[in-house]
């Protein structure tokens, strides 16, 4: 690669890096995952400013071909993101599951109550239909 190439990769690794800092500031990204935007965002810079430190890495792990390295870096982090990320999907998916079973039985609790209490029958449970 070029000097070209490797002070637009350096620019482009410095305004992520900025881009994540601001999101987070923002509260728009969790700090949990800001981390690992940031660590990629330096990995990043590190290679850019460095671009032969992929040499011996790649020399060391029997491959021939320095941009394969890069290549096989990123797929595993993909892979290990998606990993993540389905273990927090089924995660949430726990506690909506959780929630929603509370939540009918509270409102079966509050039904019962009314009854108890003699309300009318049509009138509401929900507490949004309420506010109207």
């Amino acid at each position: 690669m070029n000097a070209r190439a490797h002070i637009f990769v350096l620019l482009l690794a410095v305004f992520t890096i900025w881009f994540i800092l601001r999101l987070v500031r923002r509260r728009q990204l969790r700090a949990k995952y800001a981390i690992l935007w940031l660590t990629v965002g330096v990995g990043v810079l590190v290679l850019a400013a460095v671009p032969n430190l992929l040499n011996p890495i790649s020399s060391i792990a029997g491959i021939y071909y320095q941009p394969a390295t890069l290549l096989l870096f990123a797929s595993v982090f993909l892979l290990c993101l998606d990993l993540h990320f389905s273990w927090e999907l089924s995660r949430l998916e726990d506690r909506t599951r959780t929630l929603a079973e509370k939540h009918a039985l509270l409102q079966e609790e509050v039904a019962t109550l009314r009854r108890s209490a003699g309300s009318p029958p049509g009138q509401s449970v929900d507490a949004s239909e309420e506010a109207e």
